[in-house]
């Protein structure tokens, strides 16, 4: 149920959504809907959000950050399912986290305690 004021939706663009499915179902469980040939859905991820076909602009909007209980083993399923890490494993006040690009180019980061 949407609640006002909060967070409801997160659109990111990829130009291969099949790839982005595989990706994300593969590593964080995620499910999709197709609506259309230029347009996917996802649940499972805290928030819903989509997809639409486009090219991805690197660091030019918010950074979307992920929870992992096991912050080293989420890092090597990225890995194993070929997103490259962008900055490995570092600690910040609260916590530590890495940064990876989907298959996309859209920078997301996973933190975790």
């Amino acid at each position: 149920m949407s609640q006002n004021h909060h967070i409801d939706y997160i659109e990111f663009t990829a130009a291969d959504l099949d790839a982005i499915k595989a990706f994300y179902g593969q590593v964080f469980g995620w499910t999709f809907q197709d609506w259309g040939a230029d347009y996917i859905s996802f649940e499972g991820a805290g928030v819903n959000g989509g997809f639409s076909r486009g090219q991805a602009v690197r660091g030019a909007g918010p950074l979307v950050v992920l929870y992992a209980e096991k912050l080293e083993a989420t890092e090597e399923r990225v890995r194993g399912a070929g997103a490259p890490i962008l900055k490995p494993i570092f600690s910040f006040p609260g916590g530590r986290r890495f940064h990876f690009a989907d298959p996309a180019g859209n920078e997301l980061a996973v933190w975790g305690e």
